[in-house]
């Protein structure tokens, strides 16, 4: 397989993975709650590598073992039971990623110091944790299916999700379950299709003017105060002449008249789509790592002694990066930080839009340290003797592939300082009702990131396959202008860190507004 066509189908499918967290959030919002969904979810997960591992294990299950210059097909039987598992495991990432940390961030009371404080390091030691279990299945359970057995390969992590799912069941007793409250885009609909209903109207200049505002009593989301943003959406609060009121203070017609909670929460929500709509851009010098940082380390020196490194053991390093510096940050900087700026809302003496920007910055030098390693690696290619060449016809540099850590290490710091800002940004900055939909924006991001970057990689192609200077992304990376391709998303990560900066500068965190004269203050804690 090309490698253009590789990690174009790499980004695909890991971006429609992430699109199920989408649907699955919403059903655990508004239907079931996160344990149910959770409890079903990991079902499903288990079932589907059940499945995977009985397309290995049973003979007639699949395709007979290719020959010299052939492989056979697999038949219609065979590739219907291998889409069974994939569909099980989609239904179960689709279920467990949005509800996982949420469900965890559940355990923590966030009207404490010590929950508050407790929720940040949690996020930090899931993604951690997460790191590690990644770094274990790409070399451990990778070695098992490369040079032992693709079916026990297969069983080894199918044996921990049945441990996993049950040590979930076991802890049922001691759980903090919250009950799900109802759809809550009914809610944000609501707002929409009133304000829509009573954009003629114009807004009353006296505060003490007669606007609605009714909070449920079994509501479980923190009371909001009134902000001067978006005064559009306020025209769904005012009182009509034609808007009636239950006895128990709630709307009679909620789709024509909404409360002022509704409102300021929508208003959250329509605050956090800039922020959000930035992070899709930035994380794409990250994703590029996963492929193309292989190719390079294909074309590189990978000789260690008498070891030889395998390509794709080298996106490692940014998960050991990642599970080595949180711990540090954690416990050693986090204390040391907030001493210093008096900050502690964010989890580490820095706001999660402070987190989120040097996540960006750190990626912008992920992908400039990329391109400047391969303009070595081909000046070396071209200046000394080359080492041999690669099934795809390349020929392999004599430069190190430790050359390749620095960017990695990069990309690993990227993640540390950006996703988990991100993953604790969408949670703490959503009603407490909308949390596991809030954990599926990170994942809807990622996956429109995924889709990005493999639109990238093949508009670049058919674009510089023509040209004189030929394909920028070309089998062999000597041919081609991989460096330039870096370059390009570096500068593209730099307009896209300019544009959250307006952003962040103008964002307001979720209950860190202050009222001063009877006005709102909108300056946010960047």
């Amino acid at each position: 397989m090309k490698s253009v066509t590789a990690a174009t189908l790499i980004n695909v499918f890991n971006g429609t993975c992430n699109l199920a967290t989408l649907v699955g959030a919403f059903l655990c919002d508004a239907y079931f709650g996160r344990y149910k969904c959770l409890g079903f979810a990991s079902i499903c997960s288990l079932l589907g590598m059940l499945i995977l591992m009985l397309t290995a294990a049973i003979p007639n299950a699949h395709p007979p073992h290719c020959a010299a210059t052939t492989c056979s097909p697999p038949t219609p039987w065979q590739f219907t039971f291998l889409l069974a598992s994939f569909l099980c495991l989609v239904i179960g990432a689709g279920g467990i990623r949005p509800c996982n940390l949420a469900f965890g961030a559940d355990q923590f009371d966030p009207r404490s110091e010590s929950g508050k404080r407790g929720t940040s390091s949690f996020f930090n030691w899931y993604y951690c944790t997460y790191a590690a279990a990644v770094m274990v299945s790409v070399t451990g359970i990778v070695y098992v299916q490369s040079n032992i057995s693709w079916s026990i390969g297969l069983a080894i992590p199918a044996f921990l999700m049945f441990i996993s799912c049950a040590l979930f069941f076991w802890g049922t007793r001691i759980y903090v379950i919250v009950k799900p409250q109802g759809s809550p885009l009914t809610s944000v609909a609501q707002v929409l299709v009133a304000a829509l209903r009573k954009r003629s109207l114009e807004l009353p200049e006296d505060s003490g003017a007669p606007l609605f505002d009714y909070h449920p009593p079994k509501s479980i989301n923190s009371r909001l105060p009134r902000t001067s943003q978006f005064r559009c959406l306020d025209k769904a609060v005012i009182v009509t002449d034609s808007d009636k009121i239950n006895p128990n203070g709630s709307p009679n017609k909620p789709w024509r008249l909404c409360s002022m909670q509704q409102v300021e929460e929508v208003k959250c929500i329509v605050r956090i789509l800039p922020i959000w709509a930035s992070t899709i851009i930035s994380n794409v010098p990250l994703l590029q790592q996963q492929t193309y940082a292989v190719f390079q380390a294909l074309q590189s020196d990978r000789q260690l002694g008498h070891f030889q490194i395998p390509a794709a053991t080298y996106v490692l390093f940014t998960m050991v990066t990642l599970t080595i510096w949180i711990p540090i940050y954690d416990r050693i900087l986090v204390p040391y930080l907030e001493k210093i700026t008096h900050h502690k809302e964010g989890g580490g003496g820095l706001t999660l839009l402070q987190r989120m920007g040097i996540g960006m910055v750190l990626a912008i030098a992920c992908a400039l340290v990329s391109g400047v390693v391969e303009v070595e690696r081909k000046h070396m290619t071209r200046a000394s003797p080359t080492l041999g060449v690669t099934p795809q016809g390349g020929e392999v540099s004599t430069m190190s592939s430790m050359w390749l850590i620095p960017q990695l290490m990069l990309a690993g710091l990227a993640e540390a300082f950006g996703y988990i800002a991100q993953i604790e940004f969408y949670y703490k900055q959503f009603p407490e009702n909308m949390s596991s939909i809030a954990q599926s924006f990170f994942f809807v991001a990622y996956a429109l990131s995924n889709y990005l970057s493999g639109f990238l990689v093949y508009v670049v192609h058919k674009v510089s396959e023509g040209n004189e200077g030929g394909d920028w992304l070309a089998d062999d990376l000597n041919k081609g202008k991989l460096d330039w391709f870096y370059f390009v998303i570096g500068g593209l990560g730099v307009v896209n860190f300019v544009y959250f900066l307006v952003c962040a500068r103008w964002y307001t965190y979720k209950g860190d507004l202050k009222r001063l004269g009877g006005e709102i203050d909108l300056e946010g804690n960047v």
